[in-house]
């Protein structure tokens, strides 16, 4: 995996959020810039920051994605944690919204690119005089991605998986494309089973192409290799799981399979919490997507009052 030598510049923007100063971001790496939001509580020195990764597609810093609507879901995480005494430093991936230029083609990326980012934020934070230490909070596919940057990194003192999958990726695909007709199936278990070997597949129906196509399959063979309940084993600091029983993308048992991977970690079901982290009684697709696209409903109290109980002991 490439490592990135970096500079990294701030630019102040002088506005105020629940008393926190928010400074602008700049990472600067030989493949083009990754730009994101600093928030800092008042008191500015001494503290922990936390990274927040957001999860997959083209899922900005607020955890906003234009496939699926505004929800500000990441913007809130954090401001929960500067209202626990944290710094937050939440960013735009390679490629996705202000990020953008940093990527020229998708076939560049690789999932070891988007660990390899993460650990470059997390050097930088750890270099900051102010910050006592760093937290590491992945939302979604954003959780493998910080896993994996946490382990071995004596530079992070806590570990936040948020509606992650316990499960690794080929698996979740096998079991989503398994009710789907026979030639379906059968071309969908011949690609992921070479990709799984470390092959690109050259040929791929026009069906499978959103799925499978060219560019892509350098960022499956990458992804496909990690098992997010083997990884979060190597994880020896504080470690919190947190899934909601309403979240149509990631299930509780993936949950289960996380905090089975690492016994030590504190699980937390938040029930009526969805995968946006937006309170949600029910499994209703209509319903699911009018919290996705609506940046008004605040996080899910639940979920608030047990990431504070966890941040509390961290400090």
């Amino acid at each position: 995996m490439r490592t990135f030598l970096l500079v990294c510049c701030l630019f102040i923007s002088g506005c105020r959020l629940l008393h926190a100063q928010e400074e602008e971001v700049v990472l600067h790496t030989p493949t083009g810039d990754l730009y994101g939001t600093l928030s800092v509580p008042e008191q500015k020195s001494g503290i922990p920051v936390a990274l927040i990764i957001a999860g997959s597609g083209p899922t900005d810093r607020n955890g906003n994605n234009p496939l699926a609507g505004s929800n500000n879901s990441l913007k809130m995480l954090a401001e929960l944690f500067v209202e626990n005494g944290i710094a937050a430093l939440r960013f735009d991936k390679r490629g996705i919204a202000a990020s953008n230029k940093s990527l020229s083609s998708e076939a560049d990326v690789t999932f070891d690119t988007y660990i390899a980012d993460a650990k470059a934020w997390v050097e930088w934070l750890a270099k900051a005089p102010r910050f006592s230490g760093v937290i590491i909070a992945g939302h979604s596919e954003g959780a493998l991605i910080g896993m994996l940057a946490a382990a071995d990194n004596r530079e992070v003192k806590g570990y936040i998986s948020i509606a992650g999958s316990g499960e690794n990726l080929a698996t979740t695909l096998r079991r989503q494309l398994a009710p789907q007709p026979e030639p379906i199936r059968a071309e969908a278990e011949r690609i992921i089973d070479q990709l799984e070997a470390g092959e690109k597949v050259k040929e791929v129906s026009p069906l499978m192409q959103s799925l499978f196509r060219p560019s892509v399959q350098p960022f499956l063979i990458s992804l496909f290799k990690y098992h997010p309940a083997k990884e979060i084993a190597k994880l020896t600091v504080p470690v919190l799981i947190l899934q909601g029983t309403t979240d149509i993308q990631i299930k509780k048992e993936d949950a289960i399979l996380l905090s089975k991977g690492n016994p030590k970690a504190q699980l937390v079901i938040v029930e009526n919490m969805n995968h946006v982290l937006k309170e949600c009684s029910t499994t209703d697709i209509h319903t699911q997507i009018a919290t996705y696209g609506n940046p008004e409903l605040p996080l899910a109290p639940k979920f608030k009052e047990r990431l504070s109980d966890f941040l509390l002991k961290l400090k």
